[in-house]
């Protein structure tokens, strides 16, 4: 373990300091923290009879109970809070322009020293653990604040970005779309050893096989989610094969759930010029519907495409990630379900 947190502060930083200040204040009255406690949730570490997951919520300024608001729910990297990431992607300044609220789960020191999600434990990888914790806080504040169930939507960076795959097929029901930064496909890892493998070089083929199995466990209670995958091509913390890994894998989730739909097909690659960095964008449509897109960002490291450089984790040069991400998962909405009672264990 110890040589573990080694690695880990060797690739994303050289010591632990503290969580820098905002930049400037957000409003009380829009942006809300709160706990949350369930006591069916299962925790890495139990050291809690009632666990709690901390969260922030953000709401658009004019709202009230008669709005119904989309949701975008957003999960943090490793060494970062729901502070820190909401400052350095923009996501609020963005949602209030959309007219949507934000969700910021956080994870505790508790359950991980650096703060990153657990997606590589074995119960999350069930769909229990953490994994379910999310789900049910998500289900809890769409059924107690005026949230649209058909437009709810999930976005992560690396480690959050890793659990977004996870949830948008574990907890598929939950979500009209999903978008996923700098991450790693669901599965690809059963313990912290392998998941260090997998960030440096991908997952390995035994690990996509045994994930494959996975999915079609996941998916004969699932649906398809649509899924927008952004990734830097010189990202050496979460090597950018992780994106490509993503795609096969969301595709295969696709198809798998909706048979009679037809294969999933790739188009063109399309690069695009903007004033900070070019992109490539390849789009993936089934009878002509979009349901997967993949951008490859030239120059980009392991960093949120577009945000605040003064923070961690994020390059300030363009393209936007939270624009191209809200122009993806607001274009989809889905049919309302309840979250499946096997997934939930």
């Amino acid at each position: 373990m110890r040589r573990l947190l080694r690695w880990f502060k060797s690739k994303i930083a050289v010591k632990l300091p503290a969580l820098p200040a905002l930049a400037r204040p957000l409003a009380r009255s829009r942006f809300l923290s709160a706990r949350f406690k369930d006591p069916t949730a299962e925790t890495l570490f139990k050291l809690d009879p009632r666990p709690e997951l901390g969260y922030r919520l953000y709401v658009p300024g004019g709202s009230s109970r008669r709005h119904s608001l989309p949701l975008i729910v957003m999960l943090h990297g490793c060494r970062q809070d729901s502070l820190t990431f909401a400052e350095g992607t923009r996501m609020n300044t963005l949602a209030e322009a959309a007219r949507c609220a934000v969700l910021y789960p956080e994870q505790s020191t508790q359950a991980n020293p650096l703060r990153c999600w657990n997606w590589f434990d074995q119960a999350s990888i069930a769909g229990r653990g953490e994994a379910a914790f999310i789900a049910h806080l998500i289900d809890k504040v769409v059924k107690r604040r005026r949230i649209d169930p058909q437009r709810v939507y999930l976005a992560g960076m690396s480690a959050g970005g890793a659990m977004a795959c996870l949830l948008a097929i574990r907890h598929s029901r939950l979500f009209a779309a999903c978008a996923i930064h700098s991450g790693i496909m669901y599965g690809a890892a059963a313990s912290p050893m392998q998941a260090l493998s997998v960030m440096r070089s991908g997952a390995a083929p035994t690990s996509v096989t045994a994930a494959r199995k996975l999915v079609r466990e996941a998916g004969a209670s699932g649906i398809a989610v649509p899924t927008l995958v952004i990734h830097g091509d010189r990202d050496t913390t979460v090597n950018p094969v992780n994106a490509d890994q993503i795609i096969e894998q969301m595709k295969e989730c696709i198809e798998f759930a909706d048979p009679a739909a037809g294969a999933v097909l790739a188009g063109s690659h399309v690069h695009i010029a903007t004033e900070g960095h070019a992109y490539r964008q390849q789009d993936y449509t089934q009878q002509g519907r979009l349901m997967l897109r993949k951008i490859l960002v030239d120059g980009l490291g392991h960093a949120w495409s577009g945000g605040d450089s003064r923070l961690e984790f994020n390059d300030a040069q363009a393209p936007d990630a939270g624009q191209l991400i809200l122009d993806f998962v607001m274009s989809h909405r889905r049919e309302v379900h309840t979250i499946a009672a096997a997934s939930v264990g």
